[in-house]
């Protein structure tokens, strides 16, 4: 069946082809590659993507955001996929938005989702371990500490992750890899001592970094919705994303 857009949709759609056609077509991302661009899109662009609303699609007018959903944030998706624009739209506006906004404190959100919508913030989700998506592998330690946790292990292919200003990871507090009672996500500072990104360029020439942390120490406070009930929260962010 075909999906028919309210006249609101066809608005967005309109908006976002005509910026993305107009600032960044196919030959946008070949500068980029060609140029070994350090953060392989443009952060101006990204700027005027958040002024125009694009940014806060899925976060709350109370954090101002728009508080649209799914379809408005693939009507945009759509778009991006027409030229190949390289942005942090489906790591920051889409998948780190709606983690924040399903399992984030009204601390975590206050602080995250606002910056989210103005486009000043840029956050990855820390997930996989090795070459294939597998969720229930995950297997990065985090053990108890003083009022936090230690973590330790690596991420590969974290999406947009060697420009994040905050990452979200998916860490082991119990249990063994393939079990999903036992995941925990936390918020990170990738300027926590302990971790090391290294950027991984993709074939396509999108973004990617592998992400090593090594006795990195977070705050009980920084944990993203219950200690070892994160793989319910998890699901439901990467059924959106």
């Amino acid at each position: 069946m075909a999906l028919v857009l309210t006249e609101e949709q066809s608005m967005l759609r309109d908006s976002a082809r005509g910026l993305i056609s107009d600032k960044a077509p196919v030959s946008h991302l070949r500068h980029l590659r060609d140029a070994k661009d350090a953060a392989g899109f443009s952060r101006e662009l990204w700027k005027e993507f958040a002024e125009m609303g694009f940014a806060g699609l899925l976060v709350g007018e109370e954090h101002g955001g728009s508080g649209l959903g799914c379809v408005e944030a693939g009507v945009v998706m759509e778009e991006i996929g027409r030229t190949l624009m390289p942005s942090p739209f489906l790591s920051t506006a889409v998948v780190a938005a709606s983690a924040l906004s399903r399992g984030g404190s009204a601390a975590q959100k206050s602080e995250y989702l606002p910056k989210i919508s103005q486009g000043s913030l840029l956050a990855s989700l820390a997930l996989d371990e090795g070459s294939k998506h597998r969720p229930l592998q995950t297997a990065l330690k985090a053990t108890r500490s003083g009022n936090g946790f230690k973590l330790d292990g690596a991420k590969a292919l974290v999406v947009d992750g060697h420009v994040a200003d905050l990452l979200i990871v998916a860490a082991r507090t119990a249990g063994s890899a393939g079990e999903s009672s036992g995941v925990t996500l936390f918020l990170v500072d990738p300027k926590t001592k302990g971790v090391a990104t290294e950027r991984t360029i993709m074939v396509d020439a999108h973004n990617a970094a592998r992400i090593d942390f090594d006795n990195v120490e977070v705050d009980a406070d920084h944990v993203l919705g219950e200690v070892d009930a994160g793989f319910g929260l998890l699901e439901g962010v990467l059924n959106v994303g």
